[in-house]
């Protein structure tokens, strides 16, 4: 997603960005996501496009659910009619007969979520999806969806500081053998330790002011509530110094490690407790940082379209 929008225009060219991803490839990395709205749609023929002479040996994941008019988002969209033409586009743009995972980006709340897994199911029975998935999705709407077609994967935010997953939403997937895919497990970039709103850019790089954008709106990481606020970063730090490791990779805590498509194994596999540094002498769920008080991680409207 950061190559095409969210954090500014990449440091690099399209070149750049294309061996980035096959070197991530040359380093094990077999699993990439994207989106019809990061971009919208660049993202997805970027992906493409690095990855189409190693396609047999990665799983691509992308996802619907916003409604794009005149290149911006303008709310969500889960239309039977309109997930068929999301898909048709995201093949084209990925130059790939096959979707191996879909999500729902975000939850139209319009649209009963059982037509959404109809309608992927189909579209799994025609051959142009390996896996449904969703996105933000609370524990009800995680069931209801499994009912209709077996959800392999959950995509939801989950880092030391975004706890929201822990409770009904962790335990309803390890119910139902579902797989977690987090994302943002760094915080975006805040949990590193190399960032912070008032920085704008990480401590070290020559990126551009712009490309702090996205770390400088949101009620959390706003300038007013930076300097009073608990932090994570404070947190982790000393357990990685100990540790010999970086703050990165210290703050990484997985409950659940398997991989996005393990799902279709229906829980063969279980926890493991390899949960980095701050999990090791804790209970894995147990967060190692309380979040009380580190304000929403998106706007108002943002917010609303979460947990549903």
């Amino acid at each position: 997603m950061g190559m095409s929008q969210s954090y500014g225009p990449n440091p690099g060219t399209r070149a750049d960005m294309i061996a980035v991803l096959r070197g991530a490839v040359d380093r094990g990395i077999t699993f990439f996501d994207t989106a019809e709205v990061y971009g919208p749609h660049v993202n997805e023929e970027l992906v493409g496009e690095a990855l189409a002479p190693i396609r047999g040996s990665v799983v691509i994941a992308t996802k619907f659910g916003f409604d794009i008019r005149d290149g911006r988002m303008a709310g969500v969209t889960s239309r039977p009619e309109r997930i068929r033409a999301a898909v048709d586009g995201s093949l084209r743009r990925l130059g790939t007969d096959t979707i191996d995972l879909l999500y729902q980006q975000r939850v139209d709340p319009t649209v009963p979520i059982e037509d959404v897994a109809g309608t992927v199911g189909e579209l799994i029975a025609e051959g142009k999806v390996r896996h449904f998935g969703l996105s933000e999705a609370g524990a009800a709407t995680i069931r209801r969806a499994h009912a209709v077609h077996p959800v392999t994967a959950l995509q939801s935010e989950y880092s030391l500081w975004t706890r929201d997953p822990e409770g009904d939403v962790l335990a309803t997937l390890a119910e139902l053998g579902i797989g977690l895919a987090a994302f943002s497990p760094l915080g975006k970039g805040f949990l590193t330790g190399t960032v912070s709103p008032r920085q704008g850019s990480p401590r070290g790089t020559s990126a551009p002011p712009s490309r702090a954008s996205r770390r400088r709106t949101g009620p959390r990481t706003s300038s007013s509530w930076w300097p009073s606020g608990p932090s994570p970063i404070g947190a982790g730090q000393p357990r990685a110094g100990r540790a010999g490791v970086a703050a990165g990779p210290a703050t990484v805590d997985r409950p659940d490690p398997r991989d996005a498509t393990a799902g279709a194994d229906r829980g063969e596999r279980g926890l493991d407790d390899r949960a980095a540094v701050c999990g090791r002498h804790r209970h894995p769920r147990r967060p190692c940082h309380d979040p009380r008080g580190a304000g929403d991680r998106y706007g108002e409207a943002g917010m609303r379209m979460v947990g549903l």
